[in-house]
């Protein structure tokens, strides 16, 4: 018998989501759309008078088959559970062609996003950026002065964008000690041990001392980056982040649902990974973003910045980098979460896989007019024969 998460009053044990699993398996299957019962959080208000509608055209999809791991082939619901997909939206021109949850979620429920919250700040720091909000070249010790004798001495904004700074930083999901502990007790995504001092995730970023490179080199995915970002966004606009990703994004591009972001003890958004939408809201910013950042008659993300982070890209820099195996895969990955280091095809904002079992994407094919939105504790990539 499977394990029944969160059932009682209590619920038993453990069947228990805590501060202290609810990222690991099988917990993760009912805490990624719960997180804002485990996490303090921030909404993001949609406008109920501003929904983009998405027709519901189904495709009869029998056929498809899916490679798995061991060359036996898969129907697509057999995929899906197989995966333990949570949610998964196909667009095409637009319209929904394909809609599947699993595990007690609907077209409504919030699911969190892990790494694509980094591409939506980078879509909000477009957006301020066009509107001469945010001035990417400065320097980021500029903009914060406390940073100035941190690791990001030097660093600009858009080398934070383009995850080209030279901050020393295991990204280890393995890690049980160190660096990696202190920053998710930091953001408070683990429980302090006996002993340990409540800390923050500003202080944490103050508290990075060391480089191992310059400042625009290689491609080094650091997700402090992107959390530095956004103190950064909030500092130069003197806005809550939350705030500002409603007003000139989540609202602006149609959201049926309101969105929520994970936040600090102290209320500091946790950019990198904290965003939490509905799965059809994640296709609507992927369809936003295909269509060139415009929705009904207005520019909502800066046309030039679309088409930087659609073309423009440092394949060097990418090589170089901690995640460049990934651009060898058969499904290539693009080379950076933010922004573009390296150009791809098709486009992913993003994908990224982790040791802890998270997988999100939102894929489309430009020319074909095909966006994908999934989410999934779990998944592994397999190859897709389409029906003849």
């Amino acid at each position: 018998m499977s394990l029944r998460l969160m059932d009682g009053f209590p619920p038993r044990p453990e069947g228990q989501v805590t501060l202290a699993n609810w990222r690991t398996s099988p917990f993760n299957r009912w805490a990624f759309h719960h997180v804002r019962e485990i996490l303090p959080t921030a909404d993001i208000p949609h406008d109920p008078l501003n929904v983009r509608e998405l027709t519901v055209r189904p495709v009869a999809l029998d056929t498809l088959r899916i490679t798995a791991p061991a060359g036996n082939t898969w129907t697509l619901d057999q995929a899906l559970e197989a995966t333990s997909t949570d949610a998964l939206v196909v667009l095409h021109r637009g319209g929904i062609v394909l809609e599947r949850y699993a595990n007690g979620m609907t077209a409504r429920t919030p699911h969190i996003l892990m790494s694509i919250s980094k591409s939506m700040l980078g879509l909000l720091a477009g957006i301020l950026a066009g509107r001469g909000m945010l001035d990417v070249s400065r320097l980021v010790s500029d903009i914060i002065p406390e940073l100035k004798s941190t690791a990001w001495t030097g660093a600009t904004a858009s080398q934070l964008l383009d995850m080209r700074t030279g901050v020393a930083f295991n990204e280890d999901y393995l890690a049980d000690s160190g660096p990696m502990i202190a920053y998710r007790k930091a953001v408070g995504w683990n429980p302090l041990e006996p002993g340990d001092t409540p800390s923050d995730l500003r202080s944490f970023l103050r508290e990075m001392k060391n480089t191992d490179g310059p400042h625009g080199g290689r491609f080094w995915y650091v997700s402090p980056n992107t959390d530095l970002l956004g103190w950064v966004i909030e500092r130069a606009t003197g806005r809550r982040y939350a705030d500002l990703l409603s007003e000139l994004l989540w609202r602006p591009a149609g959201a049926a649902e309101s969105a929520y972001i994970a936040v600090d003890r102290l209320g500091a958004p946790r950019t990198a990974g904290g965003m939490c939408t509905t799965a059809r809201d994640l296709a609507r910013i992927g369809q936003l973003v295909l269509e060139g950042g415009s929705h009904g008659g207005r520019q909502v993300i800066p046309a030039a910045w679309i088409n930087m982070i659609t073309n423009d890209g440092d394949p060097q820099a990418w090589e170089a980098g901690n995640l460049a195996l990934l651009s060898r895969r058969p499904d290539p990955l693009p080379g950076q979460m933010v922004r573009r280091a390296h150009a791809a095809a098709p486009t992913v904002l993003p994908r990224h896989s982790r040791p802890e079992s998270l997988h999100r994407y939102c894929q489309w094919h430009r020319h074909r007019e095909i966006l994908f939105a999934s989410s999934a504790p779990r998944c592994r990539s397999h190859r897709i024969d389409p029906p003849a």
